[in-house]
């Protein structure tokens, strides 16, 4: 009995010294950047979710690395060392021109190949959604928003014109640019909450991994909400927007976007959210238990 007792203190302590191993690097390599995307992204409204993804993400692969442990071994030195230069490399490049995407990729690479070093792929494979989740964490060039949330825009603005003009509002609408009385509003600029889609997309996956009995077809059905949740979220909010500037004038309606616009947004995306989830669960099986 001394004999086992002694050698699972043997082995706790390796154990314990490797996870500061691990964490002592990507520590020293993550700190420039973390401060960063802190200053530059996560104070803007289209990276808000950052810290939150980072705390839950770090949280979740923390509590998975015992399983990790258990479930694989270490991977191949060689393999690991080309992941952890090439991070490096792209790492250095981005720090150097200044390219925070590459910056952040770079860090992100670096912790994979050290990932690897120490649990191996099978167990990475494995315990792969915190790995995954953490991802999101990298910061989406602001062109390739432009590009994606472009038609979203404009759908928003012929959704937001079609739910005002009946009320006899008078209201003209050219593209993303409306003009209601005597204002004109760029909904381009008022419905940047669009770019807030990578943190309600991460929420959402945070929300459904933690219902670990859920079925991948409500999984599924929910990952595909997100998208006409944000759209109806912006669709309220703008239409609040024109009602606003209208009744009120331009500094009330002005004065709602830039104070509550994404704190806004993204409660009421999550509130319908869940609102859609405890409605959808009394008619759906969520569970990926079969019915006997």
């Amino acid at each position: 009995m001394a004999t086992l007792e002694n050698a699972a203190g043997k082995t706790d302590r390796p154990r314990g010294l490797g996870l500061i191993l691990l964490l002592a690097p990507l520590a020293l390599v993550a700190g420039p950047t973390f401060y960063r995307l802190g200053t530059q992204v996560w104070s803007q409204e289209f990276g808000a979710h950052g810290p939150i993804v980072l705390a839950t993400g770090a949280w979740l692969l923390w509590r998975q690395m015992p399983a990790m442990s258990e479930q694989g071994g270490r991977g191949q030195q060689a393999v690991g060392l080309l992941g952890a230069v090439a991070g490096l490399a792209i790492y250095i490049f981005g720090r150097a021109y200044d390219l925070l995407s590459l910056e952040a990729g770079g860090l992100y690479v670096f912790g994979l190949a050290l990932l690897y070093d120490r649990f191996g792929l099978p167990a990475m494979l494995r315990n792969w959604f915190p790995i995954f989740y953490l991802s999101l964490l990298l910061p989406i060039p602001g062109w390739m928003l432009d590009e994606f949330t472009a038609p979203l825009k404009l759908l928003v603005s012929s959704l937001s014109a079609a739910v005002v003009m009946p009320f006899g509002i008078p209201l003209v609408q050219e593209g993303v640019t409306m003009t209601v009385g005597p204002y004109q509003l760029l909904v381009e600029d008022a419905c940047s909450g669009l770019n807030s889609l990578v943190g309600l997309i991460a929420i959402t996956l945070f929300y459904i991994y933690l219902l670990r009995n859920a079925s991948w077809r409500y999984s599924l059905f929910l990952v595909c909400l997100i998208i006409p949740i944000a759209v109806l979220a912006n669709v309220i909010r703008i239409v609040t927007l024109i009602l606003l500037t209208y009744f009120f004038g331009d500094a009330v309606g002005q004065g709602f976007l830039h104070v509550t616009a994404g704190l806004f947004l993204f409660a009421l995306s999550l509130l319908l959210m869940f609102l859609i989830d405890s409605v959808a669960s009394r008619f759906m099986r969520p569970s990926s238990e079969a019915v006997i």
